[in-house]
């Protein structure tokens, strides 16, 4: 039922069952001063119909985000889903799936998620992925923890250029194992992270340094060189990847990346209000006995038949807890199911050609805008995203709003030193008329 009532009758069958007379008893060992002393300021009961009623009126006051042409970027995007997507993962076996804790009877979640690991692979150019982890700022901060596994190091360097709030959550996880996070400034010209800067800031106890390409600007990042030095100083690099990107853009395994990490939201997943979101986990297969979450198997069994088994649990619920590696509790088993759907719908040639379209369409963008004088922030070459010059961003972005356009990211909400550019993100699914419908509000 959608609307379950709870009666005087429902509520004294519960507390005779809880083996209490009143409610007050179930909560007796709450601390007086944290009780409620006054009733809630509730509107009084309807009925159904009645509530259905006003629900409905309610729902009608919010706009139809199908109207509005998105360019809001900064970690989630508006990319176009395949309607056999949801087709798929809303079928019954699918979107009801849960952990797999007796693997011999749940072999189709299994196979599902490791397809989703080979193809992880593929894209990542790494040798073992796991089966998915909550979103890509917690997977940035697991991939230092890793690091520090691995090379008995503390420190952890990060680019500054890298999203603000996978940075938050990385000095978030790390506070928790009192270890130091450096910030590599980033380039004021080309919006890439300083390489001069990254060679005097990596030190003898420096775990890995993490880089995130494209960055947070949109900018692409020159991954080669920075593997390059991060290992002449003994620590690893993490690549935080937007997997969109990888269709067009070398992957972060042929620039001596060691760690990948990724948001997967772009692969077929609606920004749906910030989540539930994918966290994409990979690194070199000599890494995998220190990778955090799952890792699903195939083998046979001794009849010679393909199975699927969950080779690695590495949380202290399945192991000892001094050699759990993490304790994330979970994976995003049904959001990494629709990447793996989705990425089997396009192929190599069609996530090649979204991310073509990407490219394209923003440099069109970025190009008539500067015919109009706007200037843009950085120089350095970007995928989907770039920044602009604009005077005063919060009137420019209400006045989108009522030609029905959803305008960039306030980079000075971020950065301070970057107040007056504006972030702009274009995807496959932005058509030229509302480009031009975009450049003509500036």
């Amino acid at each position: 039922m959608r609307y379950i009532q709870n009666t005087p009758e429902d509520r004294r069958l519960m507390l005779d069952a809880a083996g209490v007379r009143e409610f007050k008893d179930l909560i007796r060992e709450i601390p007086e001063g944290l009780l409620l002393k006054e009733p809630l300021s509730l509107p009084p009961a309807l009925s159904e119909m009645d509530l259905m009623a006003e629900l409905k009126e309610i729902a009608a006051l919010n706009a139809d985000a199908s109207e509005y042409a998105c360019f809001m970027g900064g970690g989630a995007y508006d990319h176009f889903i395949p309607s056999a997507v949801r087709s798929i993962t809303s079928r019954s076996e699918f979107a009801t799936s849960y952990t797999p804790y007796q693997a011999e009877a749940s072999q189709g979640t299994l196979q599902a998620a490791f397809e989703y690991q080979s193809m992880v692979c593929e894209l990542t150019g790494m040798g073992a992925a796991n089966a998915s982890m909550y979103d890509g700022a917690s997977a940035m901060a697991e991939a230092a923890l890793m690091a520090q596994r691995l090379t008995k190091r503390r420190e952890v360097a990060v680019s500054r250029a890298a999203h603000p709030n996978y940075r938050q959550a990385l000095k978030t996880y790390m506070r928790g194992v009192k270890s130091p996070v450096v910030e590599i400034p980033c380039d004021a010209v080309s919006g890439t992270t300083d390489m001069q800067a990254l060679v005097q800031d990596i030190g003898a106890d420096t775990a890995a340094v993490i880089i995130q390409y494209p960055n947070f600007f949109g900018c692409i990042e020159d991954l080669k060189t920075a593997a390059q030095t991060a290992h002449e100083k003994g620590a690893l690099l993490v690549a935080a990847i937007d997997p969109v990107a990888l269709g067009i853009l070398k992957s972060p395994g042929e620039l001596g990346a060691d760690i990948v990490v990724g948001e997967g939201q772009g692969l077929g997943k609606s920004m749906s209000f910030g989540g539930p979101y994918l966290g994409i986990f990979a690194c070199r297969e000599d890494f995998i006995r220190q990778m955090p979450g799952r890792i699903v198997g195939e083998t046979k069994d001794r009849r010679g038949n393909r199975g699927y088994v969950l080779t690695l649990q590495t949380r202290e619920q399945h192991i000892k807890r001094e050699r759990a590696t993490s304790n994330i509790c979970t994976n995003e088993a049904l959001v990494a199911l629709t990447a793996a759907v989705y990425l089997s719908l396009m192929g190599g040639r069609g996530l090649r050609e979204a991310a073509s379209l990407c490219l394209q369409k923003s440099h069109y963008a970025l190009d008539e805008l500067k015919k109009k004088g706007i200037k843009p922030a950085f120089n350095a070459p970007f995928f989907k995203e770039f920044a602009v010059s604009v005077k005063d961003i919060k009137t420019l972005n209400k006045r989108l709003l009522k030609s029905n356009i959803i305008g960039g990211l306030d980079l000075g909400d971020y950065y301070p030193e970057l107040s007056g550019r504006m972030l702009i993100a274009v995807t496959e699914k932005r058509t030229r008329a509302e480009i031009d419908r975009l450049v003509s509000s500036f």
